[in-house]
């Protein structure tokens, strides 16, 4: 299926696309170290190493894959254009159209390890790494609400004057329910409300009045354990939850929470559409990296590298300018993330074609 030729150029481009990852996290990790040394020294050394840069470090080298793919596809693509292996292939009758070929497939393979790793392995090793964080050296997680108020289910309303995630425990609670015809037919107040496991709650000093056939039936009690269907993380969001979902968990709670009328999710949409752009990111780039390099040019592999950072980073400042817009509700997730990839593969298309006639 693979001929030497495609073997050879995947073998350079995947290889050089590891040395790039090792090479620039060995130097995040210097920096890491630097700004967080007094929270690593108060912290055991067992969790700073399993819990937070074990997990850290396939966190920061999948969030910018763009960048090293860009990085490896100049660096190798120019050292072959210099060497004149390019021009050699070219000579011998492969097409331009065919040379690209592996590129594409080694940009497959990055794309596809890209995703799993976001969608599937990454967010449970976020966990541990935010939960180290949150300890060692910076909290960052909500714990306390107030006037919380959501719908637990379609005719049924739930309000908390204010919660505590330490206790995990509400106060001045109320649970409506309503029938189809917006009729009030249940309430249940209580003096507080607290969580145990997933829907599982335990409401205390509680009043509970049904209304059936023009009556009122009022039951009164000090405890109670029901079942009702939301939990804490439903309404206490803290900015980095969205890291910490697989992509089933986060298509799941973003449906869920536009069920409740929650407003608060647009962090959520943006990861789950920065997940499944940054796939198509792998390509758009392995072609413009390819284009950019593969002719042999006066200034060298330097001007190649230096075109292809200005370009990547450029990528990666607008995708972030692009993100901000949705977090702040000028423009929809989608939208948002897929902007980048609709004007970098029109750059792609130009490169392409004007590489392929050279």
């Amino acid at each position: 299926m693979f001929k030497i030729l495609d073997r050879y150029i995947i073998r350079k481009f995947l290889g050089t696309y590891i040395f790039a990852i090792i090479l620039l996290l060995a130097i995040v990790v210097m920096f890491d170290i630097n700004e967080k040394l007094d929270s690593f020294i108060a912290a055991p050394l067992k969790a700073t190493v399993f819990d937070y840069f074990l997990n850290f470090l396939p966190y920061f080298a999948n969030q910018f894959s763009p960048l090293f793919t860009f990085i490896a596809v100049i660096f190798f693509t120019s050292k072959l254009a210099g060497n004149s292996e390019i021009i050699a292939m070219l000579s011998a009758g492969v097409s331009f159209r065919r040379l690209l070929r592996p590129y594409l497939v080694s940009a497959a393979i990055i794309a596809s390890a890209t995703y799993l790793l976001s969608a599937y392995i990454i967010p449970p090793a976020n966990v541990k790494r935010i939960e180290y964080s949150n300890k060692y050296v910076k909290n960052k997680r909500v714990d306390y609400g107030s006037n919380i108020m959501l719908m637990v289910s379609p005719g049924q309303i739930a309000y908390m004057n204010r919660y505590d995630n330490i206790s995990k425990t509400g106060y001045r609670f109320s649970l409506e329910s309503f029938d189809e015809n917006k009729r009030l037919v249940s309430r249940l107040t209580a003096q507080s409300i607290r969580w145990d496991t997933l829907y599982s709650w335990q409401v205390r000093d509680y009043v509970k009045r049904d209304f059936r056939n023009d009556r009122e039936f009022i039951e009164k009690g000090r405890q109670l354990d029901t079942t009702i269907a939301f939990e804490p993380r439903d309404f206490l969001i803290s900015a980095v939850d969205h890291e910490q979902m697989t992509s089933d968990e986060l298509g799941e709670y973003i449906r869920r929470q536009k069920q409740r009328g929650v407003a608060n999710i647009k962090s959520f949409e943006v990861e789950q559409q920065r997940r499944i752009a940054m796939t198509a990111a792998a390509f758009i780039l392995t072609i413009i990296g390819m284009t950019l390099s593969v002719r042999k040019v006066k200034g060298g592999m330097g001007l190649n590298i230096g075109i292809g950072l200005v370009l990547s980073f450029s990528y990666i400042l607008f995708m972030t300018i692009t993100q901000t817009f949705a977090l702040s509700g000028l423009t929809s997730a989608f939208v948002a993330m897929w902007i980048p990839n609709f004007i970098y593969s029109i750059i792609a298309v130009i490169l392409y074609r004007r590489a392929s006639k050279g």
